[in-house]
């Protein structure tokens, strides 16, 4: 089978965050030559210094963006991100989920981050209620160090919320590194999976959480996770995405082919 055909066989998607030192026009480009069908973006920091992009409604930039995307045959499935915590307030994010709706994004993404749990449930609410309004969903990403530590966490969320368009996202290393099991997976609630691959043992303190997350991921296959029950399990039931920050100097075209390739080896292996 060529490469080509490789590439072709079903949609993928890739994070931002794989090659986020890219700009969203150079991320695009290089993404659609890897062989991938839509992207994530960044258009807001995920935390504070974080690097991001803007691409504000109705302006230039959205617009030739938007034409870039139909000349590539690309889509923006989803935009990060957001955390719903003690001072969330929808309104001041109002401009972004405007700005995300512009250039035909579907989903956003989130984690919780507030102890309050009955202020967390209102928040989030408030912000699904808003996307809604833009024709988005929303999914929660658990995170090991933060208020929405597990999948389990993030599945109680949605469900408390109530709002249709309330999800949970899959990110491989936060579910299984968290206690995840696949069969307790919730098909109605997941929309949206993001495979990557890690070694060793789960990190107990939250500082090595994060630098594991940010910069300890590998490529799909290249480590321990069971992403094959993983894939087999949510394949055809959610948009399936890869999540790998490039770290160090390998050029970013190379990187992203390589997270294609590898991606597809585990997703051929499940059909």
């Amino acid at each position: 089978m060529t490469d080509a055909r490789q590439m072709q066989e079903s949609p993928l998607g890739v994070a931002h965050f794989s090659a986020i030192r890219l700009p969203p026009q150079d991320f695009v480009r290089q993404a659609a030559t890897a062989g991938f069908s839509s992207v994530g973006l960044r258009l807001h920091p995920a935390f504070a210094g974080a690097p991001y992009y803007e691409l504000p409604q109705g302006s230039r930039a959205a617009s030739e963006f938007r034409s870039l995307l139909d000349s590539e045959g690309m889509k923006v499935f989803d935009i990060e991100f957001f955390i719903v915590g003690p001072d969330f307030q929808a309104a001041a994010i109002e401009h972004i989920v405007a700005a995300a709706a512009d250039i035909g994004a579907q989903r956003l993404s989130a984690c919780g981050d507030d102890a309050d749990r009955g202020r967390l449930v209102d928040n989030f609410d408030v912000f699904c209620q808003l996307a809604g309004r833009h024709g988005m969903a929303v999914d929660i990403e658990n995170m090991g160090w933060r208020a929405v530590s597990s999948y389990s966490d993030s599945a109680a969320l949605v469900h408390a919320c109530g709002q249709d368009n309330a999800g949970a996202l899959v990110d491989a290393i936060h579910f299984f590194r968290n206690g995840g099991d696949v069969d307790a997976i919730d098909f109605d609630i997941v929309r949206h999976v993001q495979l990557c691959d890690v070694i060793g043992p789960p990190p107990k303190s939250a500082e090595d959480m994060m630098n594991e997350a940010r910069t300890g991921r590998l490529a799909p296959g290249d480590g321990i996770l069971a992403l094959k029950d993983l894939v087999a399990k949510l394949a055809g039931k959610a948009a399936i995405s890869v999540e790998v920050p490039l770290v160090g100097d390998t050029p970013a075209s190379v990187h992203l082919r390589n997270l294609n390739l590898k991606t597809r080896e585990i997703l051929r292996a499940e059909t």
